[in-house]
């Protein structure tokens, strides 16, 4: 069962983006070197608490710190971009670090309509209606049959995911033939019903067999108590961004601090209930779990709290505790 990382690039409370770049550098060195899988980053814009809004400047920066680690997008969204620019970028990636880069697309733009108005610069409305031709769009010019010569992308592969959280993306994928990549960590209540979907629908087309991953929120400390005081500066942060006030991930004491209401502490529970936090036993014992109940053929774990130190050491805890046996047994 491989282990791969999904990075946000959290820029904490007194922190800056360049802080939160190096601090995701030095994450993916270690993590190379526990043996992790992979490791993907997101698209966000506008977000003060993200640096990661240019995934594919981001993946040469981490693919040329690392060596072995395949490095990717969790995800690029299709809807933002033209599928030229997109297949033109991970060419040129996938020509620098051959056999090591991820081409994850996600269907939504995954930002406000007037951001991804300027992202795309043309007055089209925005929609994810005709996300399966901009998706083929896209592989054609890896195949050389794109309406134009995208270089270096022709003749280049890198590994395309399609990411979701929700039945559709999960249909496209299965009918295409693609790998699928759920995301767990805020979707949870579809996990289920969306795999089954992949699984039903799949039909051979890049892959021969179904591949499914899910992205789960993980984070080790060495006592449950410790790990669930980590968790409460990004559970305050999620919070935030759903009332329209999205931040930079706050320091523990702050979040401790945060005055609650009731509606409010009942949101953090429950975002708190969908993760997998606490000691390195109560984390083996709950990606065991999670992993049985849904099939998966690869999990990916996302941790978000204040400390670089905190993050880094909560993936070294989960490499000692989450080995491929105790996964298999």
């Amino acid at each position: 069962m491989p282990l791969s990382v999904l990075d946000l690039v959290p820029i904490g409370s007194g922190s800056t983006p360049t802080a939160a770049l190096a601090s995701s550098t030095a994450l993916i060195r270690r993590v190379e070197e526990l043996g992790y899988q992979r490791y993907w980053v997101a698209e966000h814009h506008g977000m003060p608490g993200i640096a990661s809004s240019s995934p594919a400047v981001l993946i040469a920066h981490l693919a040329g710190a690392t060596s072995r680690i395949r490095v990717g997008s969790g995800g690029v969204m299709l809807p933002n971009h033209q599928p030229l620019v997109i297949a033109e970028q991970f060419g040129t990636l996938d020509a620098l670090h051959p056999g090591r880069i991820d081409l994850g697309i996600g269907r939504a733009p995954g930002t406000d309509p007037r951001t991804a108005r300027a992202l795309r610069r043309g007055t089209d409305a925005l929609g994810a209606d005709d996300f399966p031709e901009h998706l083929q769009e896209l592989a054609a010019y890896f195949r050389g049959e794109g309406p134009v010569v995208a270089v270096p992308a022709h003749g280049q592969q890198p590994d395309m995911w399609l990411l979701g959280s929700s039945g559709y993306s999960a249909q496209v994928a299965g009918l295409l033939g693609l790998p699928f990549a759920f995301a767990h960590h805020f979707s949870g209540e579809n996990t289920l019903a969306a795999l089954k979907l992949y699984r039903d629908t799949f039909r051979p087309g890049v892959l021969e067999q179904p591949y499914s991953m899910i992205c789960a929120a993980v984070l080790a400390a060495e006592t449950d108590a410790e790990a669930h005081r980590q968790a409460l500066p990004g559970a305050l942060q999620f919070l935030r961004l759903r009332m329209g006030n999205p931040g930079l991930v706050p320091t523990v004491e702050e979040a401790e601090a945060y005055p609650y209401s009731p509606q409010e502490q009942a949101f953090i529970d429950e975002r708190l209930d969908g993760q997998v936090i606490g000691s390195p036993e109560t984390v083996r014992d709950g990606v065991r779990e999670l992993v049985e109940r849904t099939g998966v053929d690869e999990l990916m774990v996302t941790t978000s709290t204040h400390g670089a130190a905190e993050r880094i050491r909560s993936y070294e805890l989960l490499a000692e505790a989450v080995a491929p046996a105790a996964l298999a047994s």
